[in-house]
């Protein structure tokens, strides 16, 4: 059964289940907990992103998004029930992100009341016994940014570099662990999938991008889902490492890392090229993470890898609506990146996409048991996020794919708290259930 939740309910939701959360451990001061969470994205949520290269992107005619984010799901104004729902959960961390294109609108022009937003929330955050989980960089930049290159403008390490900065400045003392980027790798994954990306798409995706740069006065609109990623890469990883140092320059005991997506590679034939295609979609990566903290992992399911490219779920592998189920492959994953970079490693994000909310009460203690099985066999794991936290914006697929542990009424904005939600947050308070 689920259950609506205003914005005052929320925030006794669950108190009679007297969750004493105590307040996660910053870096060197304890032993930290395992950290349970559930986690969001700025442009996502917080609506009305008017100054990000996805703005203008969902705008402009013609547009490959399905749907324009608009409001998403206000948590830019409603962000404090957001955090009371993780609270009473009984979760003890809340991963979000902070927007360059809101922080830093114009090149060089900070905007001091967004910094003091995203300060607010991390201390609300400490205030509540969560530990904030921070994105530095969760897909957009400012338009600024796109319209001068983006990821392939030479000086783009650099003016993330300074971004960091001054991100870090701000409020780095109260952020638990700090992502530089979210899944920066996802789009190299494309010319290993299953079937070539359609030309009409592309052909619309390139016209999209043309509009885009035409609206901002320039001859290019450069971003790193939305063309070739090969020549995005080296700036990429070069913002990461200058990243990185511009956070520990705040507060040197910061744990630092960036998310990688990564499915679960199950090779297919004897000449799989599994090997040449981590090579090429995570090895860019763990080349420039000698210097982390940690490696966060974004897994979604398996892929099975043929010689040249994934191949089709075999059929002894698909369920009765033919598609695959297979929660464990967050454990396997977590296993291969640990002993692929010897890394702690935090699941920063893991879910389903779900109409039925009994499917996600399913998946989510099996996907635990395969992290927590891990953990057992002596992975260092730092905790577990479900993506997502809401039902919201899904970038080009719109509002349509529901992945949240909450539903939100498109129109009143009313929480509504699922019941694989509580699923999740009674295996967080057990700490966790090891299956072997």
């Amino acid at each position: 059964m689920s259950v609506s939740v205003d914005r005052r309910a929320a925030l006794g939701l669950g108190a009679s289940a007297a969750i004493a959360a105590s307040v996660p451990a910053l870096a060197g001061t304890r032993r930290a907990p395992f950290l349970w969470g559930a986690a969001t994205a700025g442009h996502q949520v917080e609506g009305n992103n008017v100054n990000a290269d996805m703005w203008l992107l969902e705008q402009v005619k013609p547009t490959v998004f399905a749907e324009p984010s608009g409001d998403a799901c206000d948590s830019l104004n409603r962000w404090r029930e957001d955090v009371a729902i993780v609270k009473a959960l009984g979760l003890n961390c809340y991963r979000f992100s902070v927007e360059w294109s809101r922080i830093e609108p114009a090149p060089g022009q900070f905007s001091q009341a967004y910094l003091d937003h995203y300060r607010r929330i991390i201390d609300h955050c400490r205030d509540q016994g969560l530990a904030p989980i921070v994105t530095f960089n969760h897909f957009t930049t400012p338009r600024w940014f796109a319209a001068a290159g983006g990821w392939e403008n030479r000086d783009a390490p650099d003016l993330f570099a300074r971004y960091c900065d001054r991100v870090a400045r701000a409020m780095a003392g109260g952020i638990g662990h700090a992502l530089t980027f979210n899944e920066p790798n996802l789009a190299l994954g494309g010319k290993w999938a299953v079937k070539p990306i359609p030309k009409p798409f592309l052909d619309r995706m390139a016209a999209c991008v043309a509009a885009a740069a035409k609206a901002s006065g320039s001859d290019r609109f450069s971003l790193l889902n939305a063309g070739d990623p090969e020549p995005m890469i080296p700036g990429v990883t070069a913002a990461h490492v200058k990243g990185r140092a511009a956070i520990k320059a705040a507060r040197g005991d910061l744990p630092v890392g960036l998310s990688l997506a990564i499915p679960d590679n199950v090779p297919i034939g004897a000449d799989s090229g599994i090997e040449r295609k981590r090579a090429e979609i995570y090895g860019p990566f763990f080349a420039v993470m000698d210097k982390d903290d940690f490696v966060g992992v974004q897994t979604y399911g398996r892929a099975f890898v043929g010689q040249n490219r994934d191949v089709e779920v075999p059929a002894d592998e698909r369920g009765p609506d033919g598609k695959e189920w297979f929660p464990a492959a967050v454990g396997n994953v977590v296993r291969y990146v640990h002993q692929a970079t010897g890394k702690p490693v935090l699941v920063t994000e893991n879910g389903i996409d779900a109409a039925d909310d009994a499917v996600r009460q399913r998946f989510i203690p099996a996907a635990v048991a395969s992290v927590m099985a891990a953990k057992a066999d002596g992975v260092p794991m730092i905790g577990y996020i479900h993506w997502s936290l809401l039902d919201n914006f899904e970038w080009l697929s719109g509002y349509g794919p529901k992945f949240g542990l909450v539903a939100v009424d498109r129109t009143t904005f009313r929480r509504i708290v699922k019941p694989s939600a509580r699923v999740l947050g009674r295996i967080a308070r057990a700490g966790g259930t090891p299956r072997r």
